[in-house]
């Protein structure tokens, strides 16, 4: 069994060794990154990264799929009250990290219900996007590396949306309606960054030191999500507002500087990936 992990590792060593950016992360400039998600909250798994490379000079666009609008426990709330809620919150959290407001999309599909959804209607949308922006890199849920990498419902259907869309976007036979009719060329996305992977598929991780209290800054925004009271009882985007307020930033700030700090610096971990779409999830070197 040893010899069999080892002659795996070995096999499998190139392949991760080649999944490297010729530049650092740390040192891109001049690039166009689109990241997709699922909910307004879903970047802050990249929210240290997306600032570093806004200030690098970098042009930081958000497309969500959904407006979040069911996530809360508070009986008095409706869905409309809280996609108002949930988009001043994004809007409040890109602000603190410095990132431009008019790059936020969002689709407006309703929360939970995703996969639910037209899946052609969604990944034209996405695609739409895509040839508009024409994106050096796109960042998204991390679809697996060989196998199917657990995620919620929503953010499944966003880590497989976002390859289709990638992958149907670099064919001008797709959608060629976006290409006749409003003027927009096929484009191919050759660099992918992914979040909320699986602890053996990391093979990149940014240290985001200098930029950790504006990550922590942007957390603190999302008080209808990440505070306790808030959710079930909703009083307003201070957290002043509410009875836990010490405990609320204070769990923040742990979220930002502990949980995947490495030494204990704050880090981002992703898996990145280099070539044509159809790779993006194989541990072959067939792509």
């Amino acid at each position: 069994m040893k010899l069999k992990l080892l002659l795996l590792t070995v096999l499998l060593l190139p392949c991760m060794l080649v999944a490297q950016p010729e530049t650092p992360i740390e040192e891109w400039t001049g690039k166009t990154i689109l990241l997709v998600g699922a909910h307004p909250d879903d970047d802050t798994m990249s929210h240290g990264t997306l600032s570093m490379l806004n200030e690098n000079g970098n042009d930081v666009y958000i497309l969500l799929l959904t407006t979040g609008n069911v996530g809360t426990a508070d009986p008095d709330m409706t869905r409309h009250q809280l996609a108002k809620i949930r988009r001043q919150e994004q809007l409040d959290a890109m602000e603190e990290l410095g990132l431009p407001t008019e790059n936020y999309i969002n689709l407006g599909y309703n929360d939970g219900m995703v996969e639910f959804a037209d899946r052609e209607e969604v990944v034209k949308r996405i695609v739409y996007h895509i040839r508009d922006l024409k994106p050096d890199v796109m960042f998204s849920f991390d679809p697996g590396w060989g196998y199917q990498t657990w995620h919620k419902a929503d953010h499944r259907a966003a880590a497989y949306l976002a390859a289709d869309a990638a992958r149907a976007a670099e064919w001008h036979l797709i959608f060629p309606g976006q290409i006749i009719q409003d003027g927009l060329e096929a484009h191919s996305i050759n660099e992918y960054v992914f979040y909320d992977s699986v602890d053996e598929a990391v093979n990149y991780r940014v240290d985001i030191s200098d930029y950790a209290e504006r990550k922590w800054n942007a957390a603190t925004k999302y008080i209808s999500q990440f505070n306790r009271e808030a959710f079930n009882d909703y009083k307003g985007p201070n957290p002043e507002d509410y009875t836990n307020a010490e405990e609320y930033v204070e769990r923040m700030r742990m979220r930002v500087y502990e949980r995947g700090a490495v030494d204990g610096v704050p880090h981002e971990s992703f898996r990145y990936y280099r070539g044509i779409p159809d790779g993006m999830g194989t541990q072959s070197s067939h792509y």
